[in-house]
C-alpha cells in the first residue's frame, strides 16, 4: 500500500483506563503498520497539539501507527492552567505513559507493534522515564525541544535508542540536552536544527523534526524484535 493511502488511516477515539482515571486519546493504525508511536505532549498542551498532530501525520505517511492522548484529565488540566503543577510532575506523566504502553500491548490490533515515544517539552523527560520502566515494550524515543534532564537517574536505565532534537536558537534547552546526553547509555543522537527556536515555528523547522523522527522510528521499531525483547525482559 502506498504512503498516500496509508495517510488516510481512520483516526478513532479511545479511552484508556489507568487506575482511578480515564484518559481520552486518538488512535490511528495504517495498514501494515511497522510500529506505534505514543505522543507525550508538553507543558500546557493536550492531544490536540497542532505541532504533534502535524508530526503524527508524517509518521502515518511512513506506515507508523500513532496514539495521541491526554496525559491529564480535564479537571487536572483546569488546575494546571493556574498552578502549572501537573506538567512538571514527571513521575505522574511517566506512569501514564507506561500505562498507555501496557494498554497497547493488551489490544489485539496493536499487541504485536513495537512502541515508540515522541515527547515534547516536559513530555520528553516523562517519555524517557517511561522507556526505562518498559524496556521490553519501548523500542525508540524521540524528544522535540524536550527536557530529558527531568528524567534524572532514569536516564542511565534507558535502553531504547533516543533521538534528541533541539532548535539551534534554544541555547538553554541545548545545554540541558547535552547534560542528559552524557548520562544516557543507549544509542543516542543529538540533532540541532539551525535557525529553529523552541517551538520550531520557523519555515521548514517542524517538517525537519517530523522527517528525522520518522527515520528514527522506522529504523528502530522493528516488529520482529517484539517477541525476542519480551522474552529477554
Amino acid at each position: 500500500m502506498n504512503s498516500t493511502s496509508r495517510s488516510h488511516a481512520a483516526e478513532r477515539p479511545v479511552q484508556i483506563s489507568l487506575g482511578p482515571v480515564m484518559l481520552d486519546g486518538d488512535l490511528s493504525i495504517p495498514h501494515g503498520a511497522r510500529g506505534i508511536v505514543v505522543f507525550a505532549h508538553g507543558s500546557g498542551s493536550s492531544r490536540r497539539s497542532p505541532r504533534n498532530r502535524s508530526v503524527a501525520q508524517v509518521l502515518r505517511d511512513g506506515g507508523l501507527a500513532t496514539l495521541l492522548f491526554d496525559l491529564l484529565t480535564p479537571a487536572e488540566e483546569a488546575m494546571d492552567l493556574h498552578t502549572a503543577h501537573f506538567r512538571f510532575d514527571i513521575d505522574l506523566l511517566a506512569r501514564r505513559l507506561v500505562g498507555a504502553a501496557d494498554w497497547l500491548t493488551q489490544q489485539p490490533e496493536t499487541s504485536t507493534l513495537r512502541v515508540g515515544y515522541f515527547g515534547a517539552s516536559t513530555g520528553g523527560g516523562a517519555a524517557l522515564v517511561a522507556a526505562a520502566e518498559r524496556p521490553a515494550a519501548v523500542g525508540a524515543v524521540v524528544s522535540r525541544g524536550g527536557r530529558p534532564d527531568l528524567a534524572g537517574a532514569a536516564l542511565a536505565r534507558v535502553r531504547a535508542p533516543t533521538l534528541l532534537i533541539v532548535g539551534g536558537h534554544d541555547p538553554q534547552v541545548i545545554a540541558l540536552n547535552r547534560q542528559a546526553l552524557a548520562q544516557l547509555r543507549a544509542e543516542t543522537w543529538l540533532e540541532i536544527i539551525p535557525g529553529a527556536t523552541h517551538l520550531f515555528e520557523e519555515p521548514g523547522a517542524l517538517e525537519e523534526v517530523a522527517r528525522l523522527a520518522r527515520h528514527w522510528f522506522l529504523r528502530h521499531l522493528r516488529p520482529d524484535d517484539v517477541q525476542q525483547e519480551r522474552q529477554e525482559a
